[in-house]
């Protein structure tokens, strides 16, 4: 397994000091002060460390290092976690009546609030805070408001402009935009800027052609670093005071970097920061402006996807609980089952209009559980989580998880609220006017597939169907098979674009045995070899079957275009590059908005 490069210099806390006084403290009260700090340096390292990472991605982008760059993925997300789950312990150690009285902890508070209410990064260190409690009184039903308290006036400071402005007044175009290309700081050479600004310069005019006259491109001084690619992201202001996004999609070959693509559309541009796909690495500090700059550009995505677009998931899931309390208060609806066919691991639920679909899985699997023994919770909560942590490569929703965490009974249909308490009573409880989660899913809301085709236009549903089988084949490329492949466990954006989004039938790809029964002669009785294999067993020419897709024009058009998903010989190549540790390169805008070149270029 390839490891992320090291961070050099990354802080350290000196445990002994800090643990040795807790211990020596005269008394709760000096004991809180002293517990306090330990908690603010152990944050500090932490956050300090994390910001390093997205320095290391320019990196192993300027030197094609791409599987560096998918363990600093990895790395980033598993930083939080083990940063907890080690204080956490160090913590009960030097002071193991805090495991057993909670009551100190709001004196550790309180301290711990006065000295970070001055920081930039507060709501982060409030949510470090938040999960470090989790960790002492695991276990118990103790449950966190994911809301943060507003700053004091003295942390009310506001941050320079975090976007450069480049003028397209005086005509010459390809002169300004090459200037955008010095943001990132590439020590990595160009291929050829000046050709790269004028193809730029000529798609911009292509673009905006009807619309007012472009005035300046406002682009963010950072880069943004994911996978195998690097993005310049922006905004184009134009005279009328309307604005477009601006995004350029860069690669980095043996000729140099280059601008592979110019997305100046909302629905390029929302698929690229989609949840379906990795994290961002951004180079800015600055993560409420960044976040608030993206929603400029794409004003349909809820605020909380942006947080955790790039990167800051505990602040995004502060957010994302603003947003669903804005939208119940706002509308006066309430949570109810989920439209579509009920799930035989989870209950879904939602309200009318929100933008979010929520779940909890059941204690036990409903009789149309196909899958032998039911592992257990855990078992499903890991999968979940799983998904979260890896490549989503543009094909399955992100999962936003929430632990011990309380919701307002008022937000619950009361048929709601009694099948989850009959059916998932392991996780969730009512508490007087409140009702208590262990664990809570919440993802993107989508139109479940075969609502989406009931409904769907005979072009909108061949769509549909012919971006199922790429969400199929993305998924196999992140070493992700879905056993269940009924076409139920699959939703539709806003924008067309199919995901998986539910997770209890997923399986590694690599343990998955792919077998035929093409070879088998007609009326032959004898049971197959491969019916005595233990594990996943996977017939590709069955597929088809599986998905339940009743409408045979639909069935054919997906044979036309995803023939090769039908045959043994594709998902063993998939295997054979899994298993050589290859990245497989992700589509995640349309060809069509790759920058020719050549005689004539755009």
């Amino acid at each position: 397994m390839n490891e992320a490069p090291a961070l050099s210099g990354e802080p350290v806390v000196e445990t002994g000091a800090h643990a040795l006084g807790v211990r020596r403290a005269d008394g709760d009260e000096e004991r809180a002060a002293r517990c306090a700090a330990w908690v603010k340096a152990e944050f500090d390292a932490y956050y300090q460390g994390s910001r390093a990472i997205p320095n290391l991605a320019r990196a192993a982008f300027e030197n094609r290092d791409y599987a560096s760059s998918v363990a600093l993925s990895r790395r980033r997300l598993d930083a939080y976690r083990l940063s907890i789950s080690d204080f956490g312990m160090r913590l009960r150690g030097a002071w193991s009546a805090l495991a057993e009285d909670e009551r100190p902890w709001g004196a550790v508070e309180a301290r711990y609030l006065h000295l970070i209410e001055a920081s930039y990064e507060a709501d982060l260190a409030l949510a470090y805070l938040h999960s470090l409690r989790r960790t002492i009184y695991r276990g118990e039903w103790k449950p966190v408001d994911y809301v943060f308290r507003e700053r004091s006036a003295e942390a009310a400071f506001t941050v320079d402009r975090i976007y450069a402005e480049f003028s397209l007044e005086s005509g010459a175009w390809p002169a300004r935009i090459e200037g955008i290309f010095d943001l990132p700081g590439f020590r990595t050479p160009w291929r050829d800027r000046p050709d790269d600004a004028a193809r730029i310069a000529r798609r911009l005019a292509r673009d905006t052609q009807g619309m007012a006259e472009p005035r300046r491109i406002e682009m963010i001084e950072a880069g943004f670093f994911r996978n195998r690619g690097a993005y310049l992201v922006g905004r184009v202001r134009l005279r009328d005071g309307g604005r477009l996004p601006f995004v350029l999609a860069l690669e980095n070959d043996e000729d140099g970097i280059h601008v592979d693509a110019l997305l100046t559309r909302e629905s390029d541009v929302h698929n690229l920061f989609s949840s379906t796909l990795a994290n961002f690495h951004v180079t800015s500090p600055h993560y409420h402006e960044l976040s608030a700059f993206l929603r400029s550009i794409m004003p349909g995505r809820p605020l909380g996807l942006h947080y955790s677009t790039i990167g800051f998931n505990h602040v995004g899931k502060v957010a994302v609980m603003t947003e669903l309390r804005e939208e119940l208060s706002g509308t006066g609806e309430r949570l109810d089952i989920s439209a579509g066919f009920p799930g035989t691991v989870a209950i879904g639920f939602s309200s009318p209009s929100s933008a979010y679909n929520l779940k909890v899985i059941r204690d036990h699997p409903t009789s149309g559980y196909k899958w032998g023994d039911f592992e257990g919770i855990e078992s499903v909560q890991r999968k979940y989580s799983q998904v979260h942590r890896i490549n989503r490569t543009g094909s399955m929703l992100d999962n936003i998880i929430y632990y011990h965490l309380r919701l307002d009974r008022d937000w619950f249909e009361p048929a709601l609220l009694d099948e989850l308490c009959s059916q998932a009573g392991e996780s969730v409880a009512r508490h007087g006017n409140a009702v208590i989660f262990r664990h809570l899913i919440v993802q993107r809301r989508m139109v479940p597939l075969h609502l989406y085709l009931e409904s769907a236009a005979p072009a909108e549903a061949e769509t549909a169907i012919v971006n199922l089988g790429f969400c199929i084949k993305n998924n196999a490329a992140a070493n992700i098979f879905n056993k269940d492949l009924d076409a139920r466990n699959y939703g539709v954006s806003s924008y067309g674009k199919v995901y998986l989004y539910d997770y209890d039938a997923l399986e590694p790809f690599t343990d998955v045995k792919v077998r035929s029964n093409i070879d088998r002669f007609e009326g032959e009785e004898d049971v197959p070899e491969w019916y005595f294999e233990e594990g996943v067993v996977f017939l590709p020419e069955e597929m088809i079957t599986g998905l339940r897709i009743r409408w045979r024009d639909l069935q054919e058009r997906f044979r036309a275009v995803h023939g090769d998903l039908l045959t043994v010989g594709y998902w063993d190549r998939i295997q054979s590059d899994l298993l050589a540790g290859n990245v497989p390169g992700i589509r995640v805008y349309p060809e069509e908005r790759k920058l020719r070149r050549g005689a004539g270029g755009e």
